[in-house]
């Protein structure tokens, strides 16, 4: 039995729990939809298991989660652990990026755990949204099975 693709165009946008600001959400989210993309966007202040469910329910292609708080390295831990334990979200593309903390230059060492604890990619504020835009360009050649059911051939 085969199986139909369809290009990688499914994003959820998300804040951290501690994170009140929106303007970097609907940044994304307007970035990710001149792309032709389908975007979710939670909002800010997002409990974990409402992205939990929300992952759930839409199965998007890429988990976005942005943060300009400096608390990113906190909650994002806690978010991906969360989401790495659950098996049908096991396999799930999840990023981060923005203010991971409040080190200024130092926030770069944040990096590095929060992408050995499971993030696919971490974009640290200092480096823009070019590394960002770098990562999206490789999720066009990436595919994912259809979700309709009986799509199969």
């Amino acid at each position: 039995m085969s199986q139909v693709m369809l290009p990688a165009k499914r994003f959820v946008v998300s804040s951290v729990s501690s994170d009140a600001h929106m303007w970097n959400l609907v940044f994304l989210q307007l970035l990710l939809e001149e792309q032709g993309a389908e975007v979710t966007n939670l909002g800010a202040c997002v409990p974990d298991e409402l992205i939990v469910e929300e992952c759930r329910r839409t199965r998007p292609d890429v988990l976005v989660i942005s943060t300009v708080n400096g608390h990113g390295h906190l909650d994002g831990l806690r978010l991906i652990r969360r989401i790495r334990s659950e098996p049908d979200l096991a396999d799930l593309r999840v990023v981060i990026g923005g203010k991971l903390g409040v080190r200024g230059a130092e926030n770069i060492v944040y990096a590095e755990e929060l992408a050995l604890s499971g993030f696919d990619a971490v974009f640290e504020a200092d480096g823009g949204i070019d590394g960002f835009q770098e990562f999206l360009a490789t999720l066009e050649n990436a595919d994912r099975p259809a979700l309709a059911s009986g799509a199969a051939a």
